[in-house]
């Protein structure tokens, strides 16, 4: 059993150069896959504003979603919809096709996703659903995950642009003096930024999805 993941861009009709804004959101997919390559297989455009990627386990796929998210500048974001379930391709003449329960969970996620941005919480972005016949511990993980999900999104959510990046640096394992060095301010400023943009708990939470002690 694998992690499939479907990823849609937010706000695509409005997005004022859709070339330029794909350019953007392929550039950093090979860059988070340059600093942490955990996806079988990356996420990869298919039709429309729709990509679509495959994971190992799902602290793999979360860690990966949450550097992309931090990595994309303002007025460019994804969706994402997180299905655990089987996956498998269907020979097609045009290539092979993605099928399998776990892509039926995924598509399940990500209008959830939809639904929930429509109404009390508007800076979700990812969600995740089993298919059907998980066993209990597999039920009890992604229900832990989701509620992890709410706050980790609604987090990075209020986070300005600088202190997305700010955070990535960090968690990617670049020091305060580097990022004030490539930001252009001091390390105090980003010692400040980091504070009250919650990155540490940020960095704590990765490290519990890898299960490393800290």
């Amino acid at each position: 059993m694998v992690i499939a993941v479907l990823a849609d861009i937010v706000g695509s009709r409005r997005l004022d150069d859709r070339t330029a804004a794909q350019h953007i959101l392929d550039s950093t997919i090979a860059a988070v896959e340059a600093e942490a390559p955990l996806a079988v297989r990356p996420l990869t455009p298919t039709v429309g504003d729709e990509q679509q990627g495959v994971y190992r386990d799902l602290g793999e796929a979360l860690t990966s979603l949450l550097m992309i998210q931090l990595r994309l500048p303002d007025g460019i974001a994804f969706r994402f919809g997180i299905g655990v379930g089987e996956v498998r391709a269907v020979d097609s003449v045009h290539g092979e096709l993605a099928d399998g329960p776990g892509w039926y969970a995924a598509r399940a996620a990500i209008e959830t996703v939809h639904d929930r941005e429509g109404r009390a919480v508007p800076r979700t972005r990812t969600w995740i659903v089993g298919a059907p016949g998980q066993d209990e511990v597999m039920e009890t993980t992604i229900a832990a995950s989701n509620a992890y999900l709410l706050v980790r999104d609604e987090l990075v959510g209020a986070m300005s642009e600088r202190e997305r990046r700010l955070t990535y640096g960090r968690l990617v394992g670049r020091s305060q003096q580097e990022l004030a060095a490539e930001e252009g301010i001091s390390q105090p400023s980003v010692s400040k930024s980091l504070k009250r943009a919650g990155t540490a708990a940020i960095i704590e939470g990765v490290a519990a999805l890898r299960g490393e002690s800290r």
